[in-house]
This record gives C-alpha cells, sequence and structure tokens, in this order.
C-alpha cells in the first residue's frame, strides 16, 4: 500500500471510528459525572460514625475495588438476567439491560469506589485544627464538612482524581467484550474486515491525543488551584 492509497484508506476508516469515538466519550462523562458525586458520598458514608453504614460502605468497596472491572460487566450484562431478585415482583427477575446501559453502571460503580477512597484520604488529610476552628465559629459538623473540610479537600486530592480519570480513558476500551460498538470494537472490525492493523494505530492516536488534553488539562487545574491557594 502506497502513501496515497495510506491516506485514501485513513480516510476510509476515520468517520468509523468517528462513531465509535462517540460512545467512547459518552461512557467517559457519564461515569465521571456519576461517580464523582457517588463518590464523594461513599466516603463520607465510609468515615461516618454510624457503624452499620460504614460496614455496608466498606462492603461495596471491597467488591468493587476487589473485582475486575471487566467481570462487573459480565456479571451486570450477562449475571442479572439469571438472578431472582423477589418471587413477590417478577418484573425486576430476568433483568436485561441495553450494552450501553450496563456499561455506565458497571463503570459508574467501579469508579465511585475508587473516587471514595481517593476522597476519603483528602478528609481525613486536612489538619484537625480546622475542625476546632469551625467549632469555635460556631458551625456544626455538616456545615463544617461542607464548608471547611471539602473545599480543602479538593485542593489535595485532584492528582489521584487526574490519575483515576486518565485511566478511565484507557478503561472505556473493556466495553468491547460485552460487544458495545465503541472505538475499539470499531478498530477491531475494520480489521477483521480488511486484514490491516492501521484501524489499531489511529485507535491507539486518539487515545493518545485525549490522555495528552486531559494531562494538560489537570495541570492547568492543578496550577490555578495551588496559585489560588497561595493568595488565600
Amino acid at each position: 500500500m502506497n502513501l496515497y492509497e495510506t491516506f485514501e484508506y485513513v480516510g476510509i476508516l476515520m468517520p468509523q471510528l468517528l462513531i465509535g469515538l462517540k460512545v467512547t466519550l459518552q461512557l467517559f462523562c457519564l461515569t465521571l459525572v456519576f461517580s464523582i458525586p457517588l463518590g464523594l458520598v461513599v466516603s463520607l458514608g465510609r468515615i461516618s460514625p454510624f457503624k452499620p453504614l460504614q460496614w455496608l460502605v466498606q462492603l461495596y468497596l471491597l467488591i468493587f475495588r476487589g473485582t475486575p472491572l471487566m467481570l462487573q460487566l459480565f456479571f451486570f450484562y450477562f449475571g442479572l438476567p439469571f438472578i431472582d431478585f423477589n418471587p413477590f415482583t417478577p418484573e425486576l427477575n430476568n433483568l436485561v439491560l441495553d450494552r450501553f446501559d450496563t456499561a455506565v453502571l458497571a463503570f459508574v460503580m467501579n469508579y465511585a469506589a475508587y473516587f471514595a477512597e481517593i476522597f476519603r484520604g483528602g478528609i481525613i488529610g486536612v489538619n484537625q485544627g480546622q475542625y476546632e476552628a469551625a467549632k469555635a465559629l460556631g458551625l456544626n459538623s455538616g456545615q463544617t464538612m461542607w464548608h471547611i473540610v471539602i473545599p480543602q479537600m479538593l485542593h489535595t486530592v485532584v492528582p489521584p482524581v487526574a490519575n483515576e480519570t486518565i485511566v478511565l480513558v484507557k478503561d472505556t476500551a473493556l466495553v468491547s467484550s460485552i460487544a458495545l460498538i465503541d472505538m475499539l470494537k470499531k478498530a477491531q472490525q475494520a480489521v477483521n474486515r480488511d486484514m490491516n492493523v492501521t484501524a489499531y494505530l489511529l485507535v491507539a492516536i486518539i487515545y493518545l491525543v485525549i490522555t495528552m488534553v486531559l494531562t494538560y488539562f489537570f495541570n492547568y487545574l492543578e496550577r490555578r488551584m495551588s496559585l489560588s491557594q497561595r493568595r488565600s
């Protein structure tokens, strides 16, 4: 294949890969939108003085951090239809989710568990004197958490959150295992059809570009937050 034929082939492939890229970006964005708030709520449950809630959260973290994400995808997609949830509510039995809905559910539950531990570490890292100062100002525990602790925690969790976000970009490729037509699945179809690995190279370049953009964004965010912290 000469250079002209290569460019012509790339021109044929790109519209197909962009269709898959749309699915990849939708999964990525929805996972972040739902898993970050859920992770924050779970982290608060993890440090709650209410022991039953703390034990329940610990079980959730153990399951979703202790098992592979691909296995969780298989469970939600292939396993849920075989579970008898309740004989008195048969409408919940044989629950079959759409492939994309399955991917969103599995990714949100998995990444919320990791974000929860990141947020918990950030909350624990806040100086104890901040709690005492808030108490002296007459703030209750809820006000202290939302107005004092969490804003300071956000400054310290940017690097680990950035790392998990970049890992998420690459993990989206796992959805091809349940035949969701994402960018990698489109590339696999093209390679199998044309016996040409160019599609894989294009997908690798696209993943690298997304990763570079996210890295630049988080580096910029970290610099801005550090600057605002020094000014305050």
